[in-house]
């Protein structure tokens, strides 16, 4: 008999549909972080507010990934929370990188152009994160239930019930 667990965890949704579960999630997180930062703000330094609800969001999305986007059918580990914040610091690095680099590259840039630079970095960086996440971070839950029963290398040949492999030989005998 099969656990809710393990059905869960073997109807691991399909790579479009895990990707807009990780929009919709970090989207959402993403857009109450912002509302959370601006009411925390005018209580405590905007810098504390931001740090505080960035820990906090990425402990949200990290348990939302690992229940709801990537079917990993229970709460993450600490091993997860550890490579999910890992990979939330490196996509953070790109979008700072990649402003850092436009500042060098011209000297007093726009707006629009600073947006522009800003949103492709953290596109960039949130198809790596997803690719990170769904690959490395919670891919061992799917992995461990797709190996659970593995299949024979082949089929022995003969009628059925007759010894097959040198254990039940030596028992025949």
């Amino acid at each position: 008999m099969e656990s809710a667990r393990s059905r869960r965890e073997s109807a691991a949704p399909g790579t479009f549909v895990a990707f807009a579960r990780f929009a919709l999630c970090g989207g959402g997180v993403g857009v109450a972080a912002g509302f959370a930062v601006g009411a925390l703000a005018a209580w405590i330094p905007w810098m504390l507010a931001n740090a505080l609800v960035a820990v906090v969001s990425t402990l949200l999305s990290t348990e939302l990934h690992a229940r709801f986007t990537f079917g990993a059918g229970g709460r993450a580990t600490l091993r997860q929370h550890a490579q999910s914040a890992g990979s939330a610091v490196a996509a953070y690095v790109v979008t700072c990188a990649a402003m850092l680099v436009l500042q060098m590259l011209v000297t007093a840039p726009g707006v629009l152009l600073q947006q522009a630079v800003y949103l492709s970095a953290s596109a960039l960086a949130g198809v790596a994160r997803f690719a990170v996440l769904r690959l490395v971070v919670f891919a061992r839950t799917r992995a461990r239930a797709s190996t659970a029963a593995p299949r024979p290398l082949y089929a022995p040949a003969g009628p059925v019930g007759a010894p097959t492999g040198p254990e039940e030989l030596c028992r025949a005998a």
